[in-house]
């Protein structure tokens, strides 16, 4: 938007620039030692004025991998036209992409998590390599969203951040109801199927139906999350998480980007001046007003981490108590992110949260202004008989969805996602499975009874490794009608799509030697959201001696991409990050 490249006056804080925006660049193109590196570029479509201007990667993530990336090639090619309008050489790059949606419940489902460090890793080494002054990155998956954040806070180079945007809703009629759908209908039109509740046409129609264009998975899931965050945290500009992934606003966002990098460099505004504390806290309370996914609780810490800033548990559970659940939202709400896009998106939203004084409002943003600027600039009311987000003064809920809990079973802490609908406390006696693939079979043969818990371990960081969502699981359990009389537990984590009474994130992992990994079926475990405790029914000394019993199982991979994450990984109560103490 041609406001974000509004000047405003410089900030004690960000001392003038000495040298030209062309910093890194002109180390690699400047003077005659650098001509080989000139006619290098002459060949990609360099011009010789070119080299004068500053180099602006446009980082994509596209590729045919999945629905919610097909489309951004088209969105970086807008990015670079607006860098280059800006006076900037654009330079589109691409890095990889993967799709929890396809690989769910398989070993392949392994890489997810680990292809963020990839991502990541992959981002810094180009715009690093190439000398590039400035970027963009566009994200349109779970994994490449805080990627790309974090690519930007090690970097610290200007950037902005681009969400690809949300999917339209699916459409399809069943038993005679026509429904809107998306991908977890299906993963819950697998649990009915076998319950006998749909027939195989049934099935497929659901799945035929479900996924209608580009854009990410449509409700408030990890995807949708981590775009609302990262506008709250001041890395993308207004709006950007409230766009649907095909419209004209998501191009005008593209183009604005690359414009509001060239205006970040004339300003010498760098992300950590804007990843700030506070503005970590702005993205959680964001996120738990929208009702968001336990994945940011991996992802924000990550995100802090690369940007030297301390985000831990405790903070999602300090903010957590005074900030409540406004958004009525898939997967425990009612309505899709298209649906909060018509009324406004999040803007509005974010102004309730202002003027309640649960926003820092003095965060800088990547419009040059604060984040109090950008809302009083922008932000409308939500039209009048709207129901998607509640008034502050009545709310879905009173305080976070997101509960963090410790007790016997997570000393390290772990990740609940209770709306209250599924009730705040749950004891029942424990199922164990040591991998997802053995307690799917036994959810879907109808080996599961109200009262159990399923116990889903060897699933974590490095156990599984890579820490697999279980939206398969939790899916099914809603699918066969056992979302409020079963709870689940497991080290590994969950799809932002998952609900019902379900922890994850459990940490020591079992892997480790964690009291997960110490369970037996029947074991009783009590799940309390009210005084947020974990903890199975046995005295420290029957603990003590199954540990002294426990031998820790061999890794399951000695090669590749997943030994080397499951050697570097840190737990997921510390981001499941992997440069941690080098």
């Amino acid at each position: 938007m041609a406001s974000a490249l509004t000047p405003r006056p410089q900030r004690e804080s960000i001392p003038p620039m000495s040298d030209s925006t062309r910093t890194f660049s002109s180390l690699m193109l400047d003077g005659p030692d650098r001509a080989p590196s000139r006619a290098m570029l002459y060949a990609v479509g360099f011009e010789k004025q070119d080299f004068k201007k500053p180099i602006i990667g446009i980082a994509s993530t596209w590729s045919e991998v999945t629905p919610c990336n097909i489309h951004i090639n088209k969105l970086a090619e807008e990015s670079s036209k607006g860098a280059d309008a800006a006076g900037g050489k654009a330079i589109i790059f691409n890095t990889i992409t993967i799709s929890d949606g396809i690989s769910m419940g398989t070993e392949g489902m392994k890489y997810s998590l680990v292809s963020r460090e990839v991502i990541a890793d992959s981002i810094e080494t180009v715009v690093g390599c190439e000398g590039m002054d400035g970027f963009v990155a566009i994200g349109g998956c779970d994994k490449n969203m805080p990627a790309c954040v974090m690519a930007m806070a090690r970097l610290n180079r200007p950037s902005v951040f681009v969400y690809g945007g949300t999917i339209l809703p699916g459409c399809a009629t069943i038993k005679g109801d026509k429904k809107n759908l998306d991908i977890v209908s299906v993963f819950e039109a697998v649990g009915k199927h076998a319950n006998g509740e749909y027939s195989d046409e049934e099935l497929e129609t659901v799945e035929s139906c479900a996924i209608p264009g580009p854009g990410s998975c449509g409700g408030m899931y990890t995807a949708n999350t981590m775009a609302s965050a990262i506008e709250a945290l001041g890395m993308s500009l207004p709006n950007s998480s409230s766009q649907a992934a095909i419209s004209d606003d998501k191009m005008r966002d593209c183009f604005d980007a690359g414009a509001a990098v060239l205006h970040l460099l004339n300003e010498n505004i760098r992300p950590r001046d804007i990843m700030t504390k506070e503005a970590f806290e702005n993205a959680i309370t964001v996120l738990i007003a929208l009702g968001g996914s336990t994945n940011a609780a991996l992802h924000l810490p990550a995100m802090a981490h690369a940007a030297g800033v301390d985000i831990s548990l405790d903070d999602f559970e300090r903010i957590g108590k005074r900030v409540p659940l406004l958004a009525d939202l898939k997967p425990s709400g009612k309505y899709s992110m298209a649906e909060l896009v018509n009324i406004g998106g999040t803007l509005p939203l974010m102004k309730m949260l202002l003027d309640a004084g649960l926003l820092h409002g003095d965060c800088l943003t990547v419009t040059g202004r604060t984040l109090r600027e950008n809302i009083e600039k922008l932000a409308k009311p939500y039209p009048e008989g709207q129901e998607i987000i509640r008034p502050l003064s009545d709310p879905i809920k009173k305080d976070s969805h997101l509960r963090i809990l410790y007790g016997n079973l997570a000393e390290g802490g772990a990740v609940a996602k209770i709306t209250g609908k599924e009730g705040e406390l749950f004891t029942g006696k424990a199922r164990v499975f040591n991998s997802e693939d053995d307690a799917m079979k036994a959810i879907l043969a109808k080996q599961i009874k109200p009262g159990d818990v399923i116990v889903i371990r060897m699933e974590g960081p490095k156990g599984g490794p890579g820490m697999r969502e279980m939206l398969g699981p939790t899916s099914a359990i809603m699918g066969l009608g056992l979302g409020k009389t079963v709870a689940l537990i497991t080290d590994g984590r969950f799809s932002g799509g998952s609900h019902g009474f379900v922890v994850g994130h459990i940490t020591p992992e079992a892997f480790v030697g964690g009291t997960i990994a110490l369970l037996k079926d029947g074991d009783e475990i009590t799940i309390d959201a009210q005084k947020n405790r974990l903890d199975v029914k046995l005295s420290a000394e029957e603990l003590a001696e199954r540990k002294a019993a426990w031998v820790q199982p061999e890794p399951r991979y000695r090669r590749g991409v997943l030994a080397k994450y499951a050697k570097l990984v840190t737990s997921a109560s510390e981001g499941a990050v992997t440069d941690k103490g080098l």
